[in-house]
């Protein structure tokens, strides 16, 4: 009997380690995970990191294998992405093949990689010949993911900054610039087909930036506030983030769309910034994100969208120093490399010390459940 009760207790364990497992793809917001820094920690004390703050969804602008191979068996959902040199060759079918078979194919399944991001903001800049490139090459790497038998777990997008737009104001009048729309209909045409999402980076920051004197701060921040009223749908918002969505959608639509998802691949709020970068402060960056993080808690949609919830990627996991531009640029973390947070927002990580790495930790779990597994027999065979 007394074996039987020891029996009971390992499987008690055992079933706890798999609750612990199963609990970190509770929340639902992702985070961008840059790495244009260098003291940034080792991707295998990040995979810890991380997964003590139930972070089910990673976002990254490339495809390093040191990180996906980190978060080998975690369960944590990847979108990697293809950088903005890469798109003249990508429109090659199979130069578009080889670089799924070297940086995806060898991480699945494995590692969760979901999506590809095929550039990022190309649309928000001024290479012509870049934005020519940017939809032959999403079909390229579709059609390769296709052919490789892949193109039902592994979607194809691209990331658009809020710039793309010529009007957002009301947002139910959301349009994109004229001179995008040669490029920007055809994108739609081929998300509706493969039914992959619409990515916007969207920073309400940006907008307070720039109008202080005009932008209420409680309107950008999600704190009480009396909001604005879109005069021709009549629909109330009390945040501008709510009301960037809405202008996308509406700008879609206009476009004869009403089949392709928008989602947030970026927003977030600066710590720091230089003298003329209004309101980036701690603590205006902590009530942005921790706000958002409640709201996203209550898995609703905006407006115009009510059944849709948002779906939003965090900018961004760590302060980056090695970032060009102004000093906000640097200070969009949650935390400090070296694990501490930034501000407060109700999230208590783990990053462990530089001793500590994955495999080392791998073979101490495989060690204990080889131990427990022995243990178990022995019980067994004993009575």
């Amino acid at each position: 009997m007394a074996s039987y009760t020891v029996l009971f207790k390992i499987i008690l364990v055992l079933l706890s380690l798999s609750d612990s497992a199963v609990h970190v793809l509770s929340l639902s917001f992702g985070i961008n995970y840059g790495q244009i820094a260098n003291n940034l920690p080792s991707p295998s004390r990040v995979s810890v990191l991380l997964q003590t703050l139930n972070v089910s969804r990673v976002k990254l602008y490339d495809a390093d294998p040191n990180v996906l191979q980190a978060f080998s068996n975690s369960q944590v959902d990847f979108i990697i992405g293809l950088g903005n040199e890469n798109l003249q060759n990508m429109k090659d079918p199979l130069k578009a093949q080889a670089w799924i078979q070297q940086h995806v194919q060898p991480h699945l399944p494995q590692t969760k990689i979901t999506c590809i991001t095929v550039g990022n903001e190309i649309l928000g800049g001024n290479d012509i010949q870049l934005m020519s490139y940017l939809l032959p090459a999403m079909q390229s790497v579709y059609r390769a993911l296709v052919d490789l038998g892949l193109s039902k777990q592994v979607t194809v997008t691209t990331a658009h900054s809020l710039t793309i737009l010529g009007n957002s104001y009301p947002p139910s009048s959301g349009s994109f610039k004229q001179d995008l729309a040669q490029y920007i209909q055809p994108i739609l045409s081929f998300h509706a087909q493969v039914n992959s999402p619409f990515l916007i980076n969207a920073y309400p920051y940006f907008a307070y930036k720039d109008n202080p004197g005009e932008v209420p701060l409680e309107y950008v921040l999600f704190q009480p506030n009396s909001g604005m009223v879109d005069s021709v749908t009549n629909l109330h918002y009390d945040n501008m983030l709510d009301a960037q969505i809405d202008a996308v959608y509406a700008a879609i639509k206009a476009m004869g769309h009403t089949d392709v998802e928008v989602r947030i691949s970026e927003t977030g709020w600066p710590s720091k910034g230089d003298p003329n970068e209004a309101g980036a402060t701690p603590e205006n960056a902590g009530l942005y994100n921790g706000n958002l993080m409640r709201k996203l808690e209550e898995r609703k949609g905006t407006p115009a969208k009510p059944s849709v919830p948002i779906d939003i990627y965090v900018f961004a996991l760590f302060n980056e120093d090695l970032k060009p531009g102004p000093a906000s640029e640097r200070n969009y973390g949650l935390y400090y490399p070296d694990g501490t947070p930034v501000y407060d927002i109700g999230f208590k990580g783990y990053l462990p010390e530089l001793t500590f790495t994955a495999d080392s930790n791998k073979n101490n779990v495989l060690t204990i459940f080889n131990f427990l597994i022995f243990l178990t027999v022995y019980l067994l065979l004993s009575d």
